[in-house]
Parts: structure tokens; C-alpha cells; sequence
């Protein structure tokens, strides 16, 4: 059976029009990804005009900040995430035009567009990116993404006037380490670096799992009345199982001795977990860093084996924090704004507070009180921005503060529900 051979007239007819409308749309998606290209490189252009008219000593990164934070409030998205897609449209705008005014009109793609100009990055000359990026445009109206960016690459190299050793140590200076959540109580390690080290890293733990699942060779003597238990992980499941391990536990060798101060470092986690799960098996999921749900046998094991908990105590109908004690000694209100903020407490940011300072929303040495209704947690972007730009904030009693952005907008943060069981009042149950 041949697919489609018994399909009408009409029916082809059909899919003809549909393939038409697909295209049609794409090309629009396309044309309203480089207008937004052009919002948010106008809005970095903004934001310098600002800073060079004052002469600011930062270059305009706080004035980029403020819009960004203008920006991300009324997308209610992370301003960290605006600003790079500013860097990125105002890099694409400035450099590649023709490519940016190619997926305006519809010619190309962002795909087919964000591999010719990541390709031609190095391309210091404006003459040169303007004939690679001709010849790429009549390249990519053709092709697939996949295959324009193997071509523009080798293109890109006929117009180098650096060398790859050189463009190799400006590329290492990019080098980082990023974790992305995904769900189901699992997370990713990115990792980007010199591609000699990373593959090297990536042979030896191909080596390693190779070795763990090779079978031993035999022995004379006869064998064990009960033999172990083969190891069935695959060997992606042993690369990844030995990477953890050796960053958990081995000593950084290169930058530091096996008895030297980086090798006492321990990684830590915060694990909010109802107590109901832990005593009695509740199926509640717990939460790491106030970020992501993981799985209760993975939070009890932790429980387990942790030097001491905070108690978060919260109301059991509405689950605001009504108290936080601790088994060992410690300071109170810090662990109970912990538990209250969990995380940064700027609209859209998701910085855990464990990586945030405290701040005092009315400035102490102006009056402000030390205490949870005047104080939050603000990462340390954030708290530059507050007192660095016309941003304000304002608590308005209950964990809620209400944020003033540069235009007279208002934007309410709440605290984030706890992770905890929480009842429901039944009208019919006379109280006592």
C-alpha cells in the first residue's frame, strides 16, 4: 500500500492548500521575530542614549537593566532574559542587517537566520559580513537550517581575517556550566568549554561505563555459590551516574590540592518537604531549592542524612508561614523570610534565596525596621537595581510588595505558595 495513492482530487487539492497557508504563516511568524528583533534593539539603543546624554560610568549596563526590567514586568518574563535577547537582536541589527531584513521579509527563517549569523560572529569587517551574509541569504531561501549552517561555516572561513587560534581564544573566554530544569525531580548540566577538554571528558566516562559493564574474566577457582547482581545500566546511564559522582566527590586536582580548601567544599541543596511525607509516607512531593519538584524516597534519603532541619509552620487552610523554628540554634527571622520568599523577590525573577542578599526595602539608616514586614530577598541584580534606578518597592504587609517600574507601572509580587498539605473548610461540620 502506497501512502496517499488512494487519496482524491479534493483531498490532494486539500493538502496542497494546507502546505500553502503553513508556509505562509511561518514567513509571518519569521517577519514578526525580526520586528521584535528591531523592538528590543531599539530599547538598547534607548537606554545608551540615556547613558552617554548623562555620562554614566557604567556604559549604560544600569540603563540597560531598567529597560529590561520595563520590558520583562509587562511580559512577565525574567528581565535577565530580555536583556540577553536585546544583546542578541541589537548583535544581529547592528552587524548582520541584511540577514535581519531577509527574515523581515519573509525570505528566511530565524533558524536559517541565527546559524548564518552565529557562523559569520568572527567576521570583524562590515564589507565582509555583507558579502557572506549575500551569499548565505540566496543559500538559505533554498535549504534547511541544518544544511545552511554546515555551509555557512565553511563559508564563513574564506572571509577570516583571524586566524582559528585566535578566534579560539576569544571563543574560551565564553566557557560555562548551566543547569536547566525538566521535570519529573530531574535536571540538566550544560557544560561549555574547549572541545579537546570536553571530549576528552566525555572518552573517559565512555571508558569508565565501558569497564563497569565488561564481564570479569574468569577464575580458576570455582564459583560463588550465589554470583552478584550484573549491572544493567546503560552506558548512558553510567556516564552519567560517574560525572556526578566525580563532581560530587572528586578534588579539582588542576586548581587545587586533595587536602586544599576547594576540595572541602561539599555541594549543598535546600529540600522543602511536608512533614507527613516523611513520617508517614505521603505521596506529597517535595521541592529543591523552591524550584522543582523531586521525588519523596530521593527527599527522605536527604532528610536522613542532613546535620539539621529548619520547621516551617503554616496555616492549614490558607498555607501562609505563620512560624519557622529550627532544632539547633540560629537566627530566626533569617530562616523565616527564607521560607517565606524561597526565591527573589523582583516580578518574574526565579534566583533561589539561598543566592540572595536580605535587603531592607526602607533603607535601615532611614528609618527602615529590621524586621520580616520591611525585609526580603532580592538577588543581587535586583538589589542593584533597586537603589540604582528609578525602580521603587513598597511592602504592603502580608510577604506582598508592589513594584513601581520607570514608566508608573505597578507589578504585585506575592510569595510563593509553600510546598505543604493545606484542608478545606466543610460548611456542613458545626465548629466546636
Amino acid at each position: 500500500m502506497t501512502a496517499l495513492a488512494d487519496a482524491t482530487l479534493e483531498q490532494v487539492d486539500a493538502l496542497a492548500a494546507l502546505t500553502e497557508m503553513l508556509v505562509e504563516v511561518e514567513r509571518t511568524i519569521s517577519s514578526l521575530q525580526a520586528a521584535r528583533d528591531g523592538i528590543l534593539a531599539v530599547g538598547s539603543r534607548l537606554a545608551l542614549e540615556v547613558a552617554e546624554q548623562a555620562e554614566h560610568p557604567d556604559q549604560g549596563e544600569m540603563s540597560a537593566r531598567t529597560v529590561a526590567a520595563e520590558f520583562a514586568a509587562a511580559l512577565r518574563v525574567s528581565d535577565r532574559t530580555v536583556q540577553r535577547r536585546m544583546a542578541d537582536a541589537v548583535w544581529v541589527v547592528e552587524r548582520f542587517p541584511m540577514v535581519w531584513e531577509a527574515q523581515g521579509a519573509g525570505r528566511i527563517s530565524a533558524a536559517h537566520a541565527r546559524v548564518v549569523c552565529e557562523a559569520g560572529e568572527h567576521l570583524d569587517d562590515a564589507a565582509s559580513r555583507d558579502a557572506y551574509a549575500t551569499q548565505m541569504i540566496v543559500f538559505a531561501e533554498t535549504e534547511s537550517p541544518a544544511r545552511v549552517g554546515r555551509m555557512a561555516r565553511r563559508v564563513a572561513e574564506r572571509f577570516q581575517a583571524r586566524s582559528i587560534e585566535e578566534r579560539h581564544l576569544d571563543a574560551r573566554e565564553k566557557r560555562a556550566v548551566w543547569v536547566k530544569d525538566v521535570g519529573d525531580g530531574m535536571a540538566q548540566l550544560g557544560v561549555l568549554g574547549p572541545s579537546a577538554l570536553v571530549h576528552g571528558v566525555f572518552d573517559r566516562l565512555t571508558q569508565m561505563a565501558e569497564a563497569m559493564q565488561e564481564p570479569e574474566s574468569p577464575e580458576p577457582e570455582p564459583p560463588e555459590p550465589e554470583s552478584p547482581v550484573p549491572d544493567r545500566r546503560t552506558i548512558a546511564q553510567l556516564r552519567a551516574d560517574l560525572a556526578l559522582d566525580l563532581l560530587l566527590t572528586g578534588a579539582p586536582v588542576g586548581h587545587d590540592g586533595s587536602e586544599g580548601p576547594l576540595a572541602a567544599i561539599r555541594g549543598t541543596v535546600s529540600i522543602t518537604v511536608p512533614v507527613m511525607t516523611l513520617i508517614a509516607g505521603d505521596a506529597t512531593p517535595a521541592e529543591l531549592n523552591g524550584r522543582t519538584p523531586i521525588d519523596p524516597v530521593t527527599a527522605r534519603r536527604f532528610a536522613g542524612a542532613a546535620s539539621g532541619w529548619d520547621r516551617i509552620l503554616t496555616h492549614p487552610i490558607t498555607g501562609t508561614v505563620l512560624a519557622v523554628d529550627r532544632y539547633r540554634p540560629g537566627s530566626d527571622l533569617r530562616r523565616h523570610l527564607r521560607a517565606r520568599d524561597q526565591r527573589c523577590r523582583f516580578p518574574t525573577c526565579g534566583y533561589p534565596s539561598t543566592d540572595c542578599d536580605i535587603d531592607h526595602h526602607r533603607d535601615a539608616v532611614l528609618g527602615g525596621s529590621t524586621d520580616e514586614s520591611n525585609l526580603g530577598h532580592l538577588c543581587r541584580r535586583h538589589h542593584v537595581l533597586k537603589h540604582h534606578s528609578p525602580w521603587t518597592v513598597e511592602p504592603l504587609g502580608g510577604g506582598l510588595y508592589a513594584w513601581t517600574s520607570p514608566t508608573g507601572k505597578v507589578y504585585i509580587d506575592r510569595p510563593p505558595p509553600q510546598n505543604t498539605v493545606t484542608f478545606t473548610e466543610d460548611p456542613e461540620v458545626a465548629p466546636f
